[in-house]
């Protein structure tokens, strides 16, 4: 069984491409990255077109993580039926998915990366945009720490 998993945030350049590394790494360094399809998504076409915000890729290069992903606005028509598990990054993009979702099946792929978290009492990633360069380093103290708790969920 392969599971399609797609991280969303609001532009696609920050959280949501770190999310989409930071797991797809550790589920490689698992052995498992044949088990998964990993994706990420904005709500918003802010930055369609554009690679990862130059700061969060620094930062998450020295931590091993390459952000190769594009960002691309959440495509409701497609994504909805294309992934197991729709996971936003905070409460405001949870809201906005919701409002998109076509039916209650829609709302049942519908999670929070922090709802996972196992060492961090974060509700939400923060977004780093407009912060400095502990922000970035939180989204992926944050987003490390979630993927262990959203990897044993998907795995039970």
């Amino acid at each position: 069984m392969k599971f399609n998993i797609l991280f969303v945030c609001l532009g696609n350049i920050c959280r949501s491409p770190s999310a989409e590394a930071v797991f797809r790494g550790f589920v490689k360094e698992k052995g498992e990255d044949h088990k998964f399809e990993i994706d990420s998504a904005g709500t918003y076409g802010y930055h369609e077109g554009e690679p990862a915000d130059a700061r969060m890729q620094t930062h998450a290069l020295k931590r091993g993580y390459n952000l190769t992903s594009i960002s691309r606005a959440f495509n409701p028509t497609a994504d909805w039926d294309k992934f197991d598990y729709i996971v936003a990054m905070d409460n405001s993009n949870l809201r906005n998915l919701s409002d998109m979702a076509r039916n209650s099946n829609d709302l049942t792929k519908l999670c929070k990366i922090t709802d996972f978290s196992n060492n961090f009492n974060h509700q939400e990633v923060p977004d780093p945009y407009y912060g400095g360069d502990q922000g970035f380093e939180l989204v992926l103290d944050i987003l490390e720490d979630a993927s262990h708790g959203f990897h044993e969920f998907i795995r039970k």
